[in-house]
């Protein structure tokens, strides 16, 4: 998002759970474009709130899972937010070899890339 969009909006990655290290292959795939994802750290929703960010403060939550989903629509229930669920490839437990892997994890990065410029149009920034 910031990549294409910039930083003038704010964006937090939460998932459902805290209990797992950036994947590698995500890493290695995003940086292929660039997008450093080596230093980020997973963080579940109720981290996100305990750290001082507050659910009501923002406009949209994309999930990407139906379990991102149902704990999105459980948490936002007294919320005037949007809750939209984009259905993507779970690339985590796909292929053999690691060229195999990393064909699935780029399948997911370019759907997400996809589902952002449906969303909010072409890149504004410069790539």
């Amino acid at each position: 998002m910031k990549k294409f969009y910039g930083t003038g909006t704010y964006v937090q990655s939460v998932g459902v759970r805290n209990d797992m290290e950036i994947d590698g292959f995500s890493i290695a795939v995003c940086q292929e474009m660039d997008v450093e994802l080596g230093r980020h750290r997973s963080r579940s929703f109720d981290e996100m709130e305990d750290w001082g960010d507050d659910l009501s403060s923002f406009d949209l939550i994309v999930a990407l899972s139906p379990a991102s989903q149902r704990r999105a629509l459980e948490l936002t229930r007294f919320y005037h937010l949007d809750v939209e669920y984009w259905p993507i490839l779970d690339p985590s437990g796909l292929g053999e070899t690691r060229d195999a892997k990393l064909t699935s994890y780029r399948q997911t990065r370019d759907q997400i890339i996809t589902r952002l410029q449906q969303k909010w149009g072409p890149p504004t920034e410069v790539q």
